[in-house]
Parts: structure tokens; sequence; C-alpha cells
């Protein structure tokens, strides 16, 4: 992670709301993890459709881009404070439902799409919130620590979470639930915690201008657009999540613990660069590194897609991870330091949309694939489009590719 100019890298946790903040951020995560494990397990052993796999992608995704003209101006004009504490309430509360209907025995599958739903509505508006609201948490000097950190505790809580989704759904679906609604409940607790921050509030008139000026902002600053249209393309196709439930029952021959295992592969080739990082932080060529990042991604995805050895699926999933940490890293403190803080929530509400495009959208591209293709044919086809997307990109958006520092441009 960046070091701040003082040289402390822990420079963010000097200030206590971004303290409250950061373990918020980690424990709804790791909450976020072990629903996705479980989910995913309950519903290919309930249905054995990949299918239905792509299905709860695309039911998480909907929401975000039905509203994405109404979560970015909500995030710019309202308390993001409130907006993400409520936000977990709500979170906490899909938890339950999943709870009470696998306590119940009523599990069905439009039932749980209706839950994923809601569940997506709450993510649609939390993501530009929490995007936004760590900036205004810690000076402009410790931003791009904040920023390392806030990927660190991600990408942690998605080594922990999927082992712990795992061994938990090993015991019992209704512990897994339920273990995800107690970390979602505290995490709206530090929340709540915190004091209201100082918050730069746009006091234009809502009009279609206002609304669109997130959009304007990223088509008119290349670089911020081509690092965003980069990460939505390389895992719209190379994402392989979906699929892991298919791989660890099917391909790789593993139970609900190997599930896990799999889904933890990414966050621990992820943390190794998050701690590379730490030491080693990106000072030069951040452009190359980013586009390099995406290559290795795309390459992982290959070779995950044609393995049927368990040690080796970790493995290319470890570098997914490890390189997806890079172009994560890159993107985010760009956004970061190039957004101005008054269209910051509608910026993050475009990027989230992107984000969840590549990752909800891929997973839905995942699962109809593998549906008519089968599941290794699916992946290894989104590793190959990846890698061609990195080629295309890194000839289209020269501007990015020759950034060399992380530094915010002078405006």
């Amino acid at each position: 992670m960046s070091i701040p100019a003082s040289g402390d890298r822990f420079a963010a946790f000097r200030h206590s709301s971004y303290a409250r903040f950061f373990f918020s951020r980690f424990f709804s995560a790791f909450a976020i993890q072990i629903i996705s494990v479980s989910v995913g397990w309950q519903m290919y052993d309930e249905t054995r459709n990949p299918l239905y796999l792509g299905l709860i992608g695309l039911f998480q995704f909907l929401p975000s881009l039905l509203l994405i003209l109404v979560t970015g101006t909500v995030a710019d004009r309202y308390n993001r404070r409130m907006i993400v504490a409520i936000c977990l309430v709500v979170g906490a509360g899909c938890a339950a439902s999943l709870l009470a209907l696998t306590v119940s025995g009523a599990f069905t599958v439009w039932l749980v799409f209706a839950i994923l739903f809601v569940f997506g509505i709450e993510r649609a508006f939390m993501g530009p919130a929490v995007q936004s609201l760590a900036p205004n948490l810690v000076p402009t000097q410790d931003l791009a620590n904040a920023v390392a950190w806030n990927s660190s505790s991600w990408q942690t809580a998605s080594i922990l979470g999927p082992v712990a989704g795992g061994l938990l759904y090993g015991a019992s679906a209704a512990v897994a639930y339920g273990v995800a609604f107690v970390l979602m409940a505290i995490s709206a607790l530090l929340v709540f915690l915190i004091p209201k921050p100082a918050q730069r509030s746009s006091s234009a008139k809502v009009d279609l201008a206002h609304i669109l000026a997130g959009f304007r902002f990223i088509f008119s600053e290349k670089v911020v657009l081509g690092a965003i249209s980069l990460d939505l393309f390389a895992v719209l196709l190379g994402g392989a999540v979906a699929l892991m439930p298919v791989f660890a029952r099917d391909v790789l021959e593993l139970g609900p613990w190997g599930l896990g295992l799999l889904r933890a592969g990414p966050g621990i080739g992820a943390i190794f660069v998050a701690i590379w990082l730490a030491f080693h932080p990106i000072r030069h060529h951040a452009g190359i590194a980013m586009f390099v990042g995406v290559g290795f991604f795309g390459l992982g995805t290959l070779i995950f897609g044609l393995s049927a050895t368990p040690w080796l699926s970790i493995v290319a999933l470890m570098i997914m991870g490890a390189a997806d940490m890079i172009s994560v890293y890159v993107r985010e403190t760009l956004i970061a330091l190039w957004t101005p803080d008054e269209v910051r929530g509608r910026v993050n509400a475009v990027n989230m949309v992107f984000v969840g495009a590549s990752n909800e959208l891929g997973e839905f591209r995942a699962g109809t694939m593998a549906h008519v293709f089968g599941a290794v044919p699916a992946v290894v086809i989104g590793g190959i489009g990846t890698l061609a997307v990195t080629v295309i990109w890194a000839a289209g958006f020269s501007k990015l590719r020759r950034i060399d520092t992380l530094e915010a441009p002078e405006r």
C-alpha cells in the first residue's frame, strides 16, 4: 500500500473514524463472502444447473444498473455515513431472510433470487456512498494509504471469508447465514458510531445535467475511463467465481470446504501483493503495471479453466488474485485522487455499475456459457478474451499506459 509523505504505513488509522470504517468494511466483506459461498453451493446442490449460478450474479447486478442515475446523486447530496449504515442494516436483514428460509425448509429458487435482488439494491446504494466516504474520513495526504488499506481489507476478507463460509456451510447452511447476519449487524453498528464527517455536497439543482455529471467526468477523463472500462471487460470475460461450485463438485471433486479453498485462492494471491506493495509501492510506470496485472489475470483464468488438479487450480486462482490486486490498486487510487469530491458519489456510482457488470454480469456470462458449452470451455474462452482485451486497451488508451505516478493531477 502507498506510504504517505510522513512514511507512516498506518497513517489512515491515526484517525478514529477511519478505523471504525475499516473494520466495518472488513466485517461486511467477510459476511458477503460467507453468503456468496453458501448461496452458490446451496443453489447448485438444489438445482445442479449452472445457469442458476449465473442468475445469482444477474439479480445482484440489475439494481445497480436500474438505479445508476439515482444512487450517485443520493451519495453526493445526503449523509454518506447514514446511507452506508442503513444499507448495512438492510444487508443484515437479507442474511436473516436467507437464514429463515433455510431453517424453515422453504428454500426455493425464486425466493432466493428475490432476496438477492433486495441485496443488490442495498449494494447499489452503498457502493457509491462507501467509496466516497473514505476520502471524507482522512486528510488528502493520507488518502492513498487509506485506499490501499481498503483494498487490503477486502482481499483479506476474500481469503478468510470463503474458507470460513465453506467450513460453516459444512456444519450447516443455517450456521453460515447466522454468522453472516451477526457480522453485518456489527458492521452497521460501527458505522453508526462514526461521527458525521465533513462532506462537500453539491447544491446544484437536480436536473438531467446534474445527474449525468458522473458520466461526463468519466468520459472526459480518458485515464479514468480507460481504467474503469479495462477492468469491466477483463473481469466480465475472465470471471470464473460463479462456476466454482461446478468445479468443486464435478471437475475437481471437492466438497464445500474445497469450494471455500477455491474461493479463497484469489484472496491469498492478492494479500501477498498487498504486503509487497506495503514495502514497495508503485512509484513509477503505474499504467504499465495495470496492464501487466490484467494480462496475468487472463493467463491465470486460462490455466484454471484447463486444470483438473486441485493444487494447480488454486495456484492459478492465486495468480488471478495477485494480478487483480495490482489493477484494482491502480484503478481505485486513480479514481479517488483524480475525482473532485462534489461529483465523487456520481462517479463512484458509474464505477460501481462497471464493477458490478464485470463481477455479477460476468457471473451471468459464465453461467450461461457453462449451461450451453460446459464449465471448462466457458472459463477457457473467458481467459482468452481477457488477454485480447488487454492488448486492445493498451493500444487504444495510450494516456493510461503512459501514466507514471499515482499522484493527483494539477487542476
